[in-house]
């Protein structure tokens, strides 16, 4: 059932608790599941207007509107999270407006904003998961997020939305579940990871591993492992940002942070830039969410993740299924390159899958789906109607 808490806030967030049991695709299992939600707009009689979002790696189920106080976050909740991620596309008159349609966003399982989480209390035994938290694969956040629309009387979506690693997911749910899905708008995302990002996301897991306060992921109690997630999130944030803009958003005063180097002396403002994203992260997230989510991305492949054995088994029952895709590239994209939608658009229309591949041309790097809603409008108004 689902257990709305009511805030004084333009949006709020709502906790779906799940069964009993959860059971996972590695074969463990979870003893009940809490995942927290968002919505925005009015489901209609028949339920046949709804648009489940799915969010980037460290982004939350807060997409639109102000929220100010999410129960059990702690100080993980940091003002600069209040604003929803994609205030500029979803809304009245938006791009995904919400007088016609009615928007789900779900945390992710293993998530740290009110999910059930490594930070949440082990009912066996009382205490954080921790280090004994399960994987979890793009599967798994399917399965949870089906049994969230079927608490709310969802059967199928008028369309499913995935920028970045929720295009990933996304593609997923439209694959395992396709009769419940009838448009797909996938965002530079991809069909299977490739051998750079693996890399990339491996210096990642080794850099948190590797803080002496990470303790195998026990950390609860004790000082988290801040230094290591912060080497993460610079790792990844060069692959968010295109070098172009580096210069714009780097500040021109240099500092130097006593805290974290002792020898070394910066010396530039884009080496300041990237230490105070790192710094900026680390209050705002946790160590072992952010582990779940990059092993999730590292491992997918759409195949596997679909049981299925060739692009044709994996894309016919969408075809059958009458979906229609848009899928968006962005020139500029070092995270998830253009050849990768490519590969995904080739795979669907091999299958007979309708779609549409638009490439935006931006100088934003793969952020440009949060910083540039005109340049996606047209085409999900379009793709949503």
């Amino acid at each position: 059932m689902t257990n709305p808490l009511t805030m004084s806030a333009d949006t709020q967030t709502k906790f779906f608790e799940g069964a009993d049991q959860f059971d996972l695709r590695d074969g463990s299992s979870l003893p009940g599941i809490t995942i927290a939600y968002e919505t925005w707009g009015e489901l209609n009689a028949d339920g046949s207007n709804a648009v489940l979002l799915f969010h980037a790696l460290s982004g939350s189920h807060h997409a639109a509107g102000h929220n100010p106080v999410i129960p059990g976050t702690g100080d993980l909740w940091q003002p600069e999270l209040h604003e929803g991620w994609w205030e500029n596309t979803i809304g009245s008159g938006k791009a995904i407006d919400t007088d016609q349609l009615f928007v789900i966003c779900p945390n992710y399982l293993g998530g740290c904003y009110g999910s059930t989480g490594p930070a949440s209390v082990n009912p066996e035994t009382g205490r954080p998961w921790g280090a004994s938290f399960p994987s979890i694969c793009a599967a798994d956040q399917v399965n949870a997020a089906a049994l969230l629309l079927d608490s709310l009387g969802i059967n199928k979506l008028h369309a499913l939305v995935g920028p970045s690693v929720g295009g990933l997911i996304a593609l997923t749910f439209a694959t395992r579940l396709p009769k419940r899905v009838r448009t797909v708008i996938d965002i530079a995302a991809g069909f299977s990871t490739t051998v750079l990002n693996k890399l990339i996301l491996f210096e990642q897991i080794l850099a948190i591993e590797n803080d002496s306060n990470f303790n195998g992921g026990d950390y609860y109690d004790a000082k988290p492992p801040f230094y290591g997630l912060a080497l993460a999130r610079m790792i990844s944030h060069k692959t968010f940002v295109h070098l172009d803009s580096f210069e714009n958003r780097a500040r021109q005063d240099v500092i130097q942070p006593d805290d974290v180097l002792a020898w070394y002396r910066v010396q530039d403002q884009f080496q300041s830039y990237m230490l105070h994203q790192g710094k900026k992260f680390v209050r705002r997230f946790d160590a072992n969410t952010y582990l779940r989510i990059i092993d999730l991305w590292s491992r997918f492949d759409a195949l596997s993740e679909g049981d299925a054995k060739t692009p044709e088994d994996l894309f016919a029952p969408c075809r059958e299924a009458g979906q229609k895709w848009l899928v968006f590239s962005i020139d500029s994209d070092f995270c998830f390159y253009p050849e990768e939608q490519a590969e995904l658009v080739r795979h669907l229309e091999a299958t007979g899958v309708s779609v549409m591949h638009i490439t935006v041309h931006s100088d934003k790097g793969h952020d440009s789906f949060l910083l540039e809603p005109e340049l996606y409008t047209p085409h999900i108004s379009w793709a949503l109607k």
